[in-house]
């Protein structure tokens, strides 16, 4: 059986948009995958939608219902600070499949039921739509979120919690969300306009106190409907079929590439569903991947770089993802010894989730960037915040710059004689030196 080159399992945002970037620089790929089998609404904001219609798909964003407000009442407080464009995961998972088959990436519609991985060589079982087949590849991208399998390797994981998410069906009416805290978790509602609801109480695994399994819906409808917060979105609706459970718990994969391998997505890391980066954080873990791909298939002088940038990046976003939900379950101040909020409001760790720079804490350093398409490596600016390194601004390398700037004793006090530098030196207009220049005053690069 001849391979295919790179197939991509897992037909979620990660692993499509890891197969348009990879298509798009030539490289053979074939996707695998399905829509998700349990029905699903998530909350997305602006610039998920902006970063999808980037990717050129056009029947997925259909499925994403306008702006609506996200209501929170949060440590006894209502806001409505945000808003978010609702969607339905299965009609989104399907529209990702006919956008994908559109831009000209093969797709076989179906599931994985065996992956026999050798060095160089990765052969799969499916059953797809037209029946059992076989596929083989000579490298694998990972992207079937938390049901990947993890292989034996070392993961993080934060506090084991549970989420169980009841549908209701009600009359059509505006689209809207919610996010509530209670004494033992949380719960998110929303509002499709056609009357489905969705209702998701997410809770800690060894404090829940659980009915049986075919208890469940009881247990989930009384719980919501104890609660004033969701009153409009139970307003003449009922329950409509089981519960269905699932795993909440953040994970991280620390390692998230091989030589023949990489995991995106949720299948590297997933995140608490109480930051609502769900689709955002498998699109940020995914877009950069197909320079990683290709590095690591044609340029295996570079391949330690590549899986080390990919790592990095990888465990980057999960513990800011993780801080962003620590900071957030800090504020909930009414139940400070209850299991849940005690758990979770120092975990990860106390590091800010904003580090303070000072201009001593900038430095240069060699570090990977994507360049042209390949891992390579460069100067970068690194600082407490950006611990990754920054290397371009507005398409110009910062390193060399602030480099000239601090050898000729520039300072924020001079602005003027530091401009006049950045345009001798480095031919730049005075207007993109002046915006150069405040940018990096604003990160405080310079004394």
């Amino acid at each position: 059986m001849a391979a295919e080159g790179i197939v991509i399992i897992g037909a979620g945002p990660a692993g499509a948009a890891a197969a348009i970037g990879l298509a798009r620089m030539g490289e053979p790929v074939t996707l695998v995958g399905e829509p998700r089998r349990f029905a699903a609404v998530e909350g997305v904001s602006a610039r998920v939608i902006d970063a999808l219609r980037g990717l050129g798909l056009q029947q997925a964003l259909t499925a994403f219902a306008p702006p609506s407000p996200r209501r929170a009442v949060w440590n006894g407080t209502y806001t409505e600070a945000n808003v978010e464009s609702l969607v339905d995961r299965q009609r989104f998972d399907r529209g990702l499949l006919d956008d994908l088959e559109r831009l000209g990436v093969p797709v076989v519609r179906g599931r994985v039921t065996a992956l026999h991985s050798a060095p160089g060589r990765h052969e799969l079982e499916i059953d797809s739509d037209a029946g059992p087949r076989t596929l083989a590849a000579d490298f694998l991208v990972e992207a079937r979120g938390r049901a990947a399998p993890g292989g034996g390797a070392p993961r993080v994981r934060g506090v084991e919690t549970v989420s169980l998410l009841q549908y209701w069906q009600g009359p059509p009416g505006a689209a809207a969300s919610a996010v509530l805290s209670v004494e033992d978790g949380w719960m998110w509602m929303a509002a499709l306009a056609d009357g489905r609801r969705y209702l998701q109480l997410t809770m800690d695994v060894a404090s829940a106190d659980l009915p049986p399994k075919k208890a469940l819906g009881d247990y989930c409808s009384a719980r919501f409907r104890a609660v004033e917060a969701a009153a409009p979105f139970l307003r003449d609706a009922e329950p409509v079929g089981e519960p269905h459970a699932r795993t909440s718990t953040a994970v991280l994969n620390e390692v998230a590439a091989g030589d023949d391998w990489i995991r995106v997505g949720d299948a590297a890391m997933a995140v608490d569903p109480l930051s609502g980066n769900g689709i955002f954080q498998a699109l940020s873990s995914a877009l950069q991947a197909p320079a990683v791909v290709a590095t690591l298939r044609h340029d295996p002088r570079r391949a330690a770089l590549a899986r080390q940038f990919h790592t990095r990046r990888i465990e980057h976003l999960f513990f800011r993802f993780a801080r962003i939900g620590r900071d957030f379950y800090a504020q909930e101040t009414r139940w400070p010894q209850a299991p849940f909020w005690a758990a979770r409001r120092g975990w990860p760790d106390a590091a800010p989730l904003h580090a303070a720079v000072t201009p001593e804490t900038v430095r240069v350093a060699r570090a990977p960037v994507v360049c042209a398409g390949r891992i390579v490596e460069e100067d970068v600016m690194v600082t407490p915040d950006q611990p990754l390194g920054v290397w371009h601004v507005d398409g110009l390398a910062v390193a060399p710059m602030l480099a000239a700037l601090r050898a000729a004793g520039g300072s924020s006090s001079d602005k003027g004689r530091c401009e006049a530098l950045l345009c001798a030196r480095f031919g730049l207009e005075p207007a993109r030196a002046a915006a150069l220049l405040a940018w990096m005053q604003a990160q405080n690069w310079l004394v």
